[in-house]
């Protein structure tokens, strides 16, 4: 039996569906609040039987805040999967991203050490290794840095991935993933699915940042994989390929036929943009669209190796024109 922690989010429900394609007995978290509205839309894009696969699962209420539902939950489980976390670039989520995800993951590390869990798997970020300077490539073992361009999240992420290398030290054997940006289809209206509800429109703009990104569906093989094998102790940089943001805004708007974008964005724009974000948000009491955080990334330009990974499992990666061609036309037919 395994356990899936954050089962109802984007990441959590293609590993489940990753799992049940491999025949895995399987249990889920969720809050006892929560509904699994998410979990049958993204079934649904890829298969027909939502309701035979819901049904494979025992999804249990519980929470990673919560050690006593924690440890119920690992009854006669082998193997976890920690994905429950918190995403957010804004500084008004500070608080509830640092109990989430650092207090989470320490409550799920310990509860799997008592309950003599055999592996864990701990669903992190790029966000969470260090970045190197000069637009060298990242590797796992490039050394973190304390920086203003480390976004909270990224701290939390890298707070959290010190509580599992503490469990290690502890007797746990454990592997980490550090997914770049997820693509795929999910929530229209978080996440990284909701660039493609932004740019349904078309947009003028781009900037010069790069970044790593990655199928959400190869994050569930590559967790499944790893879990399978007999790698223990180490943490691998999940990611497909290397961008520009504007290559991703043109791979995009090339799926509903607008002209990608041909107008950088600078610095004094984008700064100017935030900042009406914020105070739009205040006023209306909305998460804003753009923040501080976001626009710091989006002008910084980071490159990532898979080398380790692929030294390891030998994976091949979707090419992210695809996972953007299938994730564009399901959001087209959703939305037509």
């Amino acid at each position: 039996m395994v356990l899936v922690t954050g089962g109802t989010g984007f990441v959590g429900a293609h590993l489940l569906l990753e799992l049940l394609k491999n025949n895995q007995k399987v249990k889920a978290i969720k809050r006892n609040n929560s509904n699994l509205n998410l979990v049958k839309r993204i079934f649904s894009y890829y298969k027909e039987d939502v309701e035979t696969l819901l049904s494979q699962i025992e999804w249990v209420d519980g929470d990673v805040l919560d050690v006593l539902s924690l440890q119920e939950a690992m009854e006669n489980v082998e193997k976890v999967y920690h994905c429950a976390a918190v995403v957010s670039f804004s500084p008004k989520d500070r608080d509830n991203l640092f109990k989430t995800n650092i207090k989470g993951t320490a409550n799920v590390v310990n509860t799997a050490l008592q309950t003599r869990i055999k592996k864990l798997c701990f669903v992190s970020s790029i966000a969470a290794i260090g970045r190197s300077e000069s637009n060298e490539l990242t590797s796992e073992s490039t050394e973190w840095k304390s920086s203003k361009r480390n976004s909270t999240y990224a701290i939390s992420k890298y707070e959290a991935e010190k509580e599992v290398w503490r469990g290690i030290e502890e007797g746990l054997n454990a592997v980490i993933g550090n997914p770049s940006v997820i693509l795929g289809p999910g929530d229209w209206n978080n996440g990284s699915a909701k660039i493609f509800d932004t740019l349904k429109n078309g947009t003028k703009f781009y900037t010069e940042g790069v970044n790593g990104f990655v199928d959400v569906r190869d994050v569930a093989s590559v967790m499944y994989q790893l879990m399978e094998s007999e790698i223990v102790n180490e943490r691998f940089i999940v990611s497909s390929e290397n961008l520009s943001y504007r290559e991703l805004f043109t791979l995009i708007l090339n799926e509903y036929d607008i002209k990608p974008p041909t107008i950088k964005a600078l610095g004094i724009l984008l700064e100017a943009a935030w900042r009406f974000e914020k105070l739009r948000g205040g006023l209306l009491k909305t998460r804003p669209l753009i923040t501080k955080e976001t626009v710091n990334t989006a002008q910084n330009q980071y490159f990532y190796s898979t080398e380790k990974l692929q030294n390891a499992i030998d994976f091949k990666f979707t090419p992210v024109k695809e996972i953007i061609k299938l994730t564009a036309a399901l959001y087209k037919k959703e939305k037509r």
